[in-house]
């Protein structure tokens, strides 16, 4: 009974000791560099997932070795989802002192903005303080780069719209539109579609240069009555759905239709074209190396 009892004591302190080092000791870390996704974000749900997630989507079956996160730029956008949905997304601060605390080491930050404009730079002002926390940070550029982003873009858009593309009708991108000099963009990708042929590609921006004005122009010069609006942005979310395509006065589609023009809105990202998802994944790749 005694050898039993002497056994019985040593398997009970054996096992109180492996439970102490289960709980006592922290989590144990996956050890993955961090592929850092940095959208300005939408409260549109819909939109958010076949946009923004499958942007990450395609990014984290590029890159299978990163572990995928996500941040936004709109503090506003952050906000409305966590009152409406409970759900919380992190602005680009949070994500860094996250990443930090989570012990990551090798860290790889991707934009999903159009261009070189004013949230792009808030995003790097935001990154840059914790740079010092890291073995490496790189980073990623926003979709137009370059000349060769600028051909993918364009070859992605004519793909995307061929059944729209006709001689008696145009197709008008509605860009946002920024105060930043990387609002000459627009400009830039409208005389490149010209130059590629693509006379009856019109872009416009609600905010800044080419206006509506200038689609309107542009439209009556080409002699075509029929128009198919899309948005030149990420997601199709608060200016795609109301500026663009509602039955408000002032929308674009209205204000055309009050023109003489047969309108036709479609409401479907930049994220969602499996040409612009790829152009990312090359701009990790370009940031990874």
């Amino acid at each position: 009974m005694k050898s039993f009892l002497n056994h019985a004591f040593i398997t009970i302190v054996i096992m109180l000791i492996a439970l102490s080092s289960c709980t006592s000791s922290p989590e144990k870390k996956s050890g993955k560099p961090v592929l850092l996704v940095v959208s300005f974000g939408t409260s549109f749900n819909e939109s958010r997932a076949l946009t923004i997630g499958a942007i990450e989507n395609a990014l984290a079956a590029a890159y299978p070795d990163y572990e995928v996160r996500r941040a936004f730029t709109s503090q506003i956008i952050i906000d409305v989802i966590k009152k409406r949905e409970g759900e919380k997304i992190n602005n680009v601060t949070e994500a860094m002192r996250s990443l930090v605390k989570d012990g990551v080491k090798d860290l790889v930050v991707q934009p999903t903005h159009l261009m070189d404009g004013i949230e792009y730079h808030e995003m790097l002002d935001a990154v840059k303080p914790f740079e010092d926390k890291f073995k490496s940070v790189r980073y990623g550029k926003p979709l137009l780069s370059s000349d060769g982003d600028y051909n993918d873009l364009i070859k992605a858009i004519i793909s995307e719209t061929s059944q729209y593309n006709a001689p008696d009708s145009a197709v008008v991108y509605m860009g946002h539109g920024t105060e930043a000099e990387s609002n000459q963009d627009y400009e830039i990708l409208e005389q490149k579609l010209l130059s590629q042929g693509y006379k009856n590609y019109l872009i416009g921006t609600v905010e800044a240069e080419p206006s509506l004005d200038d689609v309107i122009n542009q439209a009556n010069a080409l002699g075509v009555k029929k128009l198919t609006l899309l948005p030149l942005m990420i997601v199709a979310g608060d200016h795609a759905t109301n500026d663009m395509a509602s039955d408000e006065e002032d929308s674009w589609k209205s204000i055309l239709q009050d023109k003489g023009f047969s309108v036709t809105t479609i409401l479907k990202g930049l994220g969602q074209y499996k040409g612009v998802q790829q152009i990312f994944v090359r701009h990790v790749s370009d940031a990874v190396k």
